[in-house]
């Protein structure tokens, strides 16, 4: 397909993927339980984090994070004691296990105590045109208190050559501006057109049909092939194309 023609395919995708009931069936679901900003937040990365494997599992084991931090995330991060975080002995979620998550949440008290928040650390060092370099950042700070070495496995950085998908999919929910109700847009020292596509199997091997990606690694060298190519078609909201590529790859089989 020529250009325009792939634009106006994936544009007519999108549209059919990007609603309301997109929600039911992914993890985005968690986050929109919450009506307080931080609690968005912090619920959306959390879920964000352990956003691998079978989804069923994924949303199981995301709603059982939220019962354990008594369905009010920002307030146990923030007021947690060490005792409390004992409520989170035998939670695990395929290599994400209790360990992880007590230190999960002890840094992001760290954040939002001593840095201002999610949104302003990952908006520190975003350039004009990505925010690859800032989740870079983002992990250093992150990992900046005592931790086991194996915890910093959960979270991807971009300049080792990760695509980063599952912080690239929290960010989408975090500053796309939705206009059908997905995507929560609550971040606005951010902007659409910074965020790249959350590129997993399923989007790759959509892209590479298309011919709009021919890398075969999933990794960041790929990502960067394929946003340059979605930015050509949608300079200001590219990841809208996530919903199309996604839809065809999970509800259309085209991954296959």
């Amino acid at each position: 397909m020529k250009r325009d023609e792939v634009k106006a395919f994936l544009d007519y995708k999108a549209q059919q993927y990007n609603n309301p009931n997109f929600i039911e069936t992914d993890p985005i679901q968690i986050p929109h339980r919450f009506s307080k900003k931080e609690d968005i937040e912090i619920a959306g990365f959390l879920t964000a984090t352990i956003a691998w494997g079978n989804r069923k599992s994924i949303l199981n084991n995301a709603d059982r994070m939220m019962q354990m931090l008594d369905h009010a995330p920002y307030d146990f991060v923030i007021n947690h004691s060490t005792s409390d975080l004992e409520n989170l002995n035998g939670f695990v979620h395929r290599t994400f296990n209790e360990r992880d998550l007590k230190y999960f949440i002890i840094s992001l008290r760290n954040i939002y105590q001593n840095h201002h928040g999610l949104e302003n650390v990952f908006s520190e060092n975003a350039s004009d045109t990505s925010i690859q370099k800032s989740i870079h950042h983002f992990k250093k700070l992150f990992f900046s208190l005592p931790h086991e070495n194996r915890t910093q496995k959960h979270v991807s950085d971009p300049l080792k050559n990760s695509a980063a998908k599952r912080i690239n999919m929290y960010l989408r929910w975090m500053v796309r501006k939705d206009q059908n109700g997905v995507d929560f847009g609550i971040w606005q020292k951010l902007k659409p057109s910074q965020l790249s596509c959350p590129l997993d199997v399923h989007s790759g091997n959509v892209a590479r049909k298309l011919k709009i990606l021919h890398r075969k690694q999933n990794d960041a060298k790929a990502l960067n092939e394929l946003d340059t190519y979605l930015r050509s078609l949608d300079e200001f909201d590219p990841v809208k194309y996530d919903f199309a590529l996604f839809g065809l790859g999970v509800f259309e089989k085209w991954n296959k």
